[in-house]
């Protein structure tokens, strides 16, 4: 069996500018995973071969510190007898004359695709077994994308056969999306087709072989956060399958907080201080119908001390007692509402049912205003 460590959308080089006086600790942090990942394969012997499917920086022209660093790491795996093929992708584009890979290409560890068409690229060994690469790395001008790619060589040869791209599948978001037709992926016949582009962690069966989204591994943004693993191709007798690892990398979450059956902001205060994670960076959105208005500039100097970076979003409806008695003036389905559920009130002695009869006004009054409860 042959295992292949598959990595894709590193983005090396992003700077996380949003997270203020944490920025710079953490732009180090993701612009170490290179680093760890290639540490991993080493002591654990996690991988036989590494595939880097575009997007290993988040520009075609990051600082040379962090391109000397990559080419070290990299040598590292071809010096352990580790097989590394990298594939430029669309921020890391290969087509500009200052690009990382024409800048470093005559020293770029193991193999780097620059074909602008699907072509055989190389011929590995790994643990006596050929491994065929197939491949492009989209190049401006010259990488025909329309309609989308369909024509995918394949040597009639003995061995495993991969391909590498960075690219979508059966969708078109522009050329330099690289769209990429299925059915034709298919028909070639490959055995794993290592895909770059999606930031989310897909697994397609395509034929007999499986056509793989490793995903972005350190998050982004709270609307790119990562998916947290390494991923690996097991490839050999049978069919073709994979494993996630966990990365160790930097927990990006967003929760939601439906504030509705709170009555009062004690209530909050202890959800968010429930919600603590000192690894973690954590946006929390506060929904349904607060119990009155929420100092949330106040909670979150106080809060974020627990995280390593948050925010508070605050998207309740308000629902104050000024309010509730103009509703209650109302001749509508919601006026009725309200009255009903005071009278009740009026009448309660028991203070557990009349912490539920609150409860029911504030859920009911929400579910009224179209929030999903």
């Amino acid at each position: 069996m042959i295992r292949i460590l598959h990595l894709a959308d590193l983005h090396l080089g992003w700077a996380p500018h949003f997270l203020g006086p944490r920025a710079e600790e953490r732009q180090k942090e993701r612009d170490s995973l290179l680093t760890r990942a290639v540490d991993w394969v080493l002591a654990a012997r996690g991988a036989d071969m590494v595939i880097i499917a575009g997007d290993l920086f988040e520009t075609h022209r990051p600082p040379v510190s962090l391109a000397e660093r990559v080419v070290a790491d990299l040598e590292r795996l071809v010096h352990a007898g580790v097989p590394v093929v990298t594939v430029p992708g669309n921020h890391d584009e290969i087509t500009y004359h200052d690009s990382v890979y024409r800048q470093y290409g005559a020293r770029w560890p193991g193999v780097l695709i620059r074909e602008p068409m699907p072509a055989h690229a190389a011929t590995v060994s790994v643990k006596g077994v050929p491994v065929h690469i197939y491949g492009l790395a989209y190049t401006g001008g010259l990488t025909q994308t329309r309609p989308p790619i369909r024509d995918f060589p394949r040597l009639q040869a003995d061995g495993l056969h991969v391909a590498v791209f960075h690219g979508s599948l059966d969708w078109d978001a522009g050329d330099r999306s690289l769209p990429l037709e299925s059915a034709a992926l298919a028909a070639a016949g490959y055995d794993y087709v290592a895909l770059g582009h999606i930031h989310q962690h897909q697994v397609h069966k395509l034929g007999e072989g499986l056509a793989v989204y490793p995903g972005m591994i350190e998050g982004k943004t709270f609307s790119d956060p990562g998916v947290g693993c390494f991923t690996v191709a097991v490839l050999g007798t049978g069919p073709a399958r994979v494993e996630t690892v966990p990365a160790g990398a930097r927990p990006v979450r967003v929760l939601e907080v439906d504030v509705t059956a709170c009555l009062d902001l004690k209530e909050i205060e202890e959800r968010l201080a429930a919600a603590a994670d000192p690894e973690a960076i954590v946006q929390i959105r506060l929904t349904g119908a607060a119990p009155d208005r929420l100092p949330v500039t106040k909670w979150q100097a106080r809060f974020a001390t627990g995280f390593f970076h948050l925010e508070i979003i605050d998207d309740t409806a308000a629902l104050d007692e000024g309010v509730i008695n103009a509703w209650a003036q109302e001749p509508t389905v919601r006026g009725q509402f309200v009255r009903r559920i005071r009278a009740a009130l009026a009448q309660a002695a028991d203070p557990t049912e009349r912490q539920l009869l609150h409860k029911a006004l504030r859920y009911g009054l929400a579910a009224l205003e179209g929030q999903e409860l």
